[in-house]
């Protein structure tokens, strides 16, 4: 039996082609170090990639160009070519066009990810409202991963370091944001936290910390009543459950005052009220990862920055996190499932990880 680890294949969606996506992907992959770890490969074009590696003058980046996933080269970095056509890229530009690949790219990784061809995936970022036009109803890349997962419930967290920032509700218009946080909602959320703050993250007795909705968490009721009539017996039914958490808490008081480390995980309730100060404190580091699905899927950060693209500013130091969480999270996920598991299942495991 070989200690080697076995070597992650991590997928690469392309995202948007005008914005920073391929131009992240590429400063990140010329590193060969990484080929150490895992097998990366990009689903999308190699003409795309050429184009970004003469514009920004990378001389020492050329993966190997495939078809399909049975010939890549598992000591390169690969691109697999899903589309013949020559596609216009003009860097910064919103096109329509650019949201058609970005879809396909993005279709592609997704269902060898669910049908596990990859380990795992990292997306580049997208323009949601031009996959609208291709695609009804898409809201965004965590929530089309959580309804490609046979009945998955994800939640979308924040990650940088030990600071963990989880959200009830994703992408929400703030009008609708009151009326989709329930009870039972958060108490769902605290779960998938819970359970991934211990599953992937390797933290033994999670302390989460629950925000409130309203301002100062509803001044005991002088400005809204949502943290007496759902928040907190949210919060009381996750401690009956045996979760450590905590709550609820003023967002602008937990994370002014530094007391957010002292918790292992935070639900915030709404979209911005957990990612502008997660954002303020680790704009270039941070990462999105989609928990609580059975399938592993990061991102970093930050959107198509098309004000950027093209211009060589673009800092890779988000997207190059997320590729190394993506891949700390499946070793975590493989100790934990190796420490959980019945002894009669545990050498079957290790003969597939090696």
């Amino acid at each position: 039996m070989s200690d080697k680890p076995k070597k992650f294949k991590v997928g690469i969606s392309i995202g948007d082609m005008n914005g920073i996506g391929p131009e992240v992907i590429i400063k990140t992959l010329r590193d060969k170090r990484i080929l150490e770890f895992c097998t990366p490969i990009i689903y999308g074009s190699s003409r795309a990639l050429s184009y970004y590696s003469k514009l920004l003058n990378i001389e020492d980046f050329h993966p190997h160009s495939s078809t399909t996933l049975e010939k890549i080269n598992p000591n390169r970095v690969n691109v697999i070519n899903l589309w013949s056509e020559t596609v216009n890229i003009v860097p910064g530009e919103v096109s329509d066009e650019m949201g058609k690949y970005a879809l396909i790219s993005l279709e592609n990784a997704a269902n060898d990810l669910i049908e596990g061809r990859i380990d795992t995936l990292v997306t580049a970022p997208v323009n949601k409202y031009l996959i609208q036009k291709h695609k009804a109803g898409f809201s965004g890349q965590t929530e089309f991963l959580t309804e490609k997962t046979e009945g998955g419930k994800g939640l979308m967290l924040l990650v940088s370091g030990g600071l963990r920032v989880g959200l009830a509700s994703n992408h929400l218009p703030l009008s609708e944001v009151p009326g989709s946080i329930t009870k039972e909602r958060i108490l769902e959320k605290l779960r998938l936290l819970h359970q991934t703050l211990k599953k992937d993250f390797r933290v033994q007795k999670p302390k989460i910390a629950v925000l409130g909705l309203n301002p100062h968490a509803g001044d005991r009721g002088l400005l809204g009543n949502e943290e007496i009539e759902i928040i907190s017996p949210a919060i009381e039914s996750a401690q009956e459950e045996g979760m450590l958490a905590f709550g609820p808490y003023a967002a602008d008081g937990l994370f002014g005052s530094g007391s957010h480390r002292k918790f292992d995980g935070i639900l915030a309730m709404y979209h911005d009220q957990g990612l502008a100060p997660f954002k303020a404190l680790t704009f270039s580091s941070g990462v999105n990862y989609t928990a609580g699905l059975p399938v592993v899927r990061t991102s970093p950060d930050h959107g198509t920055a098309y004000d950027i693209a093209g211009k060589n500013k673009g800092n890779e130091e988000s997207f190059r996190s997320a590729l190394f969480l993506a891949i700390d999270i499946l070793a975590n996920r493989h100790n934990y499932e190796e420490m959980t598991a019945h002894p009669l299942l545990k050498s079957q495991r290790e003969r597939e990880y090696n």
